[in-house]
């Protein structure tokens, strides 16, 4: 058992050590052999420290390598979402500028129907004045006084005559003087 201690803990160790002493031949082999068991010790504690330096530059790196990842993610994220923006914003104008052109054409298409209105108003006009001039009734300025028998021709419309108002303001004084004299 103690065997087993000393080949697990020293059997590599001191292996080596024996050897460098038979190599070198030292004039105080105990001393070399003690001096070359504390640098041997120093050596493991330096390589210690440089696999966990090793381990730790990895873990590092790892994680650096995964937020360049992330931060690259995101930037492919945002300039996604930044061409979904853009994509909105053009849609938004194109469609105001569907609609200016809509509201364009219909108010194209109301000014032609009035201008259109307003042609075919000045053709019946023309019309009914060559009608009239042709017809040779004259225009009269007092045709408008005239009522509406006067102004149709047609059969059947009424001959009415005109009314005249009466100032009521006399007949409603004789009236009261009337009644004074029956009291």
């Amino acid at each position: 058992m103690e065997s087993r201690y000393l080949r697990r803990f020293l059997g590599h160790c001191l292996s080596q050590a024996l050897a460098d002493v038979a190599k070198f031949k030292p004039v105080d082999p105990i001393e070399y052999l003690a001096f070359w068991l504390y640098k041997y010790k120093k050596n493991m504690a330096t390589q210690q420290m440089r696999r966990m330096e090793l381990a730790q530059l990895q873990q590092e790196q790892e994680a650096a390598r995964m937020e360049q990842e992330m931060l690259k993610q995101l930037k492919e994220e945002e300039l996604y979402f930044q061409q979904k923006q853009l994509e909105l914003e053009m849609q938004e104008k194109e469609r105001k500028r569907l609609e200016e052109l809509e509201k364009q054409r219909i108010a194209a298409e109301l000014e032609d129907m009035k201008r259109l209105t307003l042609e075919e108003q000045e053709k019946e006009e023309q019309n009914w004045e060559e009608e009239d001039t042709i017809s040779g009734t004259p225009v009269e300025g007092d045709a408008l006084n005239k009522t509406l028998a006067e102004i149709s021709d047609r059969y059947g419309a009424p001959n009415l005559s005109r009314v005249e108002e009466v100032d009521e303001s006399n007949v409603l004084e004789g009236a009261l003087d009337y009644e004074k004299d029956d009291i």
